[in-house]
C-alpha cells in the first residue's frame, strides 16, 4: 500500500511492482508464486481473491502504519507485553527499543550523590 500511501497510484491493482494484480484480480504472473498462507485464505481462487481484497478494503490508520515501520526499522517486536516477553526469551535478545544514551558512569561519589537526589542519575565529566 506504500505506491497508494505516496499517491503514486490510487489503487493497489494500479501499481505495476504489487503482487494485489494477482492476489487480488486473478492476473497471472510467472514471476509470483502464491504463499501458503495465501492459499489457505479460501477452498476456491474467488474466495482467494475475495479475502485478499478484503485486507486492502480499508486503510490502516497512520499511527498504526507508523508504530510497524518504527519496529521493522528497529528490528523490534510489536505486540502486547506479554508477546514482547516470549519473543525476548525464544530469541534471547533484547526485542523493545533500549533508552537512548550511554548508560552513567558511576563512581563512588556518583553513587553518593545518586542516593542523595533520589534515583536522579548524572554523570561526572572524566
Amino acid at each position: 500500500m506504500n505506491p497508494v500511501r505516496a499517491g503514486i497510484v490510487e489503487h493497489p491493482g494500479e501499481y505495476r511492482w504489487s503482487s494485489y494484480g494477482c492476489n487480488g484480480q486473478g492476473e497471472t504472473s510467472a514471476l509470483l508464486n502464491h504463499h501458503p498462507v495465501y492459499l489457505s485464505s479460501g477452498r476456491t481462487g474467488e474466495e482467494r481473491l475475495a479475502s485478499y481484497r478484503e485486507l486492502f478494503r480499508h486503510e490502516m490508520e497512520p499511527g498504526i502504519v507508523d508504530q510497524i515501520r518504527r519496529a521493522t526499522n528497529g528490528n523490534f517486536s510489536l505486540g502486547n507485553p506479554r508477546f514482547t516477553e516470549e519473543i525476548t526469551a525464544v530469541l534471547g535478545r533484547r526485542v523493545i527499543p533500549g533508552k537512548a544514551g550511554r548508560p552513567c558512569k558511576q563512581t563512588a561519589d556518583n553513587e553518593k550523590n545518586t542516593e542523595k537526589n533520589r534515583g536522579e542519575t548524572w554523570s561526572v565529566p572524566d
